[in-house]
């Protein structure tokens, strides 16, 4: 037999990443969850027979992916290999051998060809509900935080699991939705593997044995080389955000070895009381993230391509929370993590990571309910809807930070019609929010606003996620920073940044999320980029003329441009 030449390998290599691909995009159309139809919050990917990942699909994000990376490992060693049939499919959203919190359902299907266990196909999706308090940050235990699902089988040779999805059904507030999101992760790895067994059809292979090596061996490769080139060097890194009743900080050293680099987050703060805690899995996912897209951002994403990023942190800090921890909102400390190690490695390559940014999403989750204060209307019921939202992301050493973008989740924020269409939901406002961007020679992100309520004859409990309250994203190399997060009623009573609280029948929710912190003096901004940003809105006359010094006349000719419609 004809020995596979290398051409054709990374001809199959580009193929396998297009099957993840499809597969993720058949989740997105299949998906009953609006933070997976709208959001993206998922991902998708193809193992080889050792549970190592060959590919990942671009749809989705570091943390799901990343994290999966680990998880089908686990599920070998749960299951069994003798235990594992044509037809079978498994479930978890265990938080530490999944990807850190109840609310990810994680499913890996095995992929067999001409009767052979060839690999696997996973995936991940964030469900609204499952159960216990709900999504936020109150528990005290990950046994409040809802229902916990072990490594097991969903479907075994074809046939689902009836007891399973029953015992699903009746603790959880939205079972339609569940299920469905459920039976669409399970056909999107079965598409999945549809794709993969056409390809080794047409490229006539019996495994997966030969692309797989060059795959992994290539990528390690790749990547070795750019950690060889950097300067060997280790830095120390801190940021502190604001927790949920007291600050967290995060405290990082990044070494540079040969042939690896080793973030280890030793003097981090201890796990928290509150559902803000990270398992390690989860860290470890936006630890390499981070490290990666500042030395080879280009590279595929694969077992290999993540090996060389060791990532180490005490048991019991707050990024490597140990069971029974609560994780509910462990995206909020993981979210940091990438912030945190930039800050280190910008002391070893500097000029090439950018300023911190919102970091976190800014999520809530409405519970909707008939008004208990008066008569309700017939048509009054009950609904759980999570919105997705997006903070600024902080400015690069060349570029403008991105508005109203989530780094480094990824995710997309959530449309406003289809929110209302999930439940009785109103939202009256969702806008940038001008001057939120910090300064500097490149400015960054902008926040947004939003106002919400819920529709006549509903009042509603809201699961506030935020953070940035207290500590906003800090500039960069002269850089200024973005602006605080704010949470209020519309009657002007204060709100806290997290936790669930109760919000009466008429009143609204006002928010101001925060923006992306600045890179480099403002003094040295390019004058047509601030004319540019005060024409556009994203800052105002008197953040022109205080941050950039932009004189009254320059200020009065951008405005009379503006209103006489001529570009600026």
């Amino acid at each position: 037999m004809a020995k596979t030449s290398n051409v054709a390998f990374q001809v199959m290599w580009n193929r396998l990443i297009s099957v993840v691909e499809e597969q993720a995009q058949a989740l997105v159309r299949t998906a009953f969850s609006t933070s997976v139809r709208e959001a993206g919050d998922l991902s998708a990917g193809v193992y080889d027979p050792r549970g190592r990942m060959l590919a990942q699909a671009v749809t989705g994000t570091p943390g799901h992916v990343n994290a999966m990376a680990d998880a089908v490992a686990h599920f070998i060693r749960r299951i069994g290999r003798q235990n594992m049939f044509e037809g079978d499919v498994y479930i978890t959203n265990d938080p530490w051998e999944g990807t850190g919190h109840l609310h990810d359902i994680t499913m890996v299907t095995p992929s067999f060809f001409n009767g052979t266990l060839i690999g696997f196909f996973a995936c991940t999706a964030h469900i609204v509900d499952i159960g216990g308090r709900g999504f936020g940050a109150d528990a005290h235990s990950v046994y409040e935080e809802g229902l916990y699902i072990p490594i097991m089988k969903f479907a075994e040779r074809g046939e689902v699991d009836e007891t399973l999805t029953r015992i699903i059904r009746g603790n959880v507030r939205e079972p339609d939705q569940l299920i469905g999101d459920v039976y669409a992760l399970a056909t999107c790895n079965e598409i999945g593997h549809r794709r993969l067994t056409d390809m080794m059809k047409e490229f006539g292979l019996t495994d997966l044995d030969g692309v797989a090596e060059f795959i992994l061996e290539n990528s390690r490769r790749a990547t070795i080389e750019r950690i060889n080139a950097l300067p060997r060097k280790e830095a120390t890194g801190e940021m502190t955000v604001d927790g949920f009743d007291v600050p967290i900080t995060l405290k990082v050293k990044v070494s540079v070895l040969e042939d690896r680099i080793v973030t280890d987050f030793s003097g981090t703060s201890p796990v928290d009381k509150k559902g803000i805690n990270c398992p390690m899995v989860y860290t470890k996912a936006y630890a390499c993230y981070a490290l990666k897209v500042a030395i080879a951002p280009e590279i595929p994403n694969n077992a290999a391509s993540l090996a060389p990023f060791e990532v180490t942190a005490p048991a019991n800090t707050i990024v490597n929370a140990q069971h029974p921890a609560p994780v509910a909102l462990r995206h909020i400390i993981g979210h940091f993590v990438p912030d945190a190690v930039f800050d280190a490695f910008d002391k070893i390559v500097p000029d090439v990571v950018p300023a911190e940014g919102a970091g976190c999403l800014c999520n809530f989750q409405v519970s909707l309910r008939p008004r208990t204060d008066a008569p309700a209307p017939e048509d009054a019921r009950r609904s759980e809807v999570l919105m997705f939202n997006s903070g600024g992301s902080g400015a690069r050493p060349q570029h403008d930070g991105l508005n109203a973008t989530a780094f480094p989740s990824g995710v997309m924020t959530m449309p406003i019609e289809a929110t209302e269409h999930a439940g009785p939901v109103i939202i009256w406002r969702k806008e940038l929010r001008p001057d939120s961007g910090g300064a500097g020679r490149m400015r960054g992100g902008l926040g947004q606003y939003m106002e919400v309520s819920a529709m006549d004859g509903h009042e509603f409990d809201i699961q506030a996620m935020f953070d940035r309250s207290q500590h906003p994203a800090r500039g960069r190399r002269g850089g200024h920073a973005g602006g605080k997060t704010t949470i209020a009623r519309d009657d002007g009573s204060e709100m806290q940044a997290k936790g669930k609280q109760f919000v009466p029948h008429g009143r609204k929710v006002v928010m101001a999320f925060p923006g992306g912190a600045g890179y480099g003096d403002p003094k040295m901004r390019d004058p047509d980029n601030v004319k540019r940003d005060l024409a556009r809105g994203y800052i105002s006359a008197d953040h022109a003329a205080e941050y950039y010094g932009l004189s009254q006349s320059e200020i009065a000719d951008v405005e009379d441009a503006v209103r006489r419609g001529e570009p600026v």
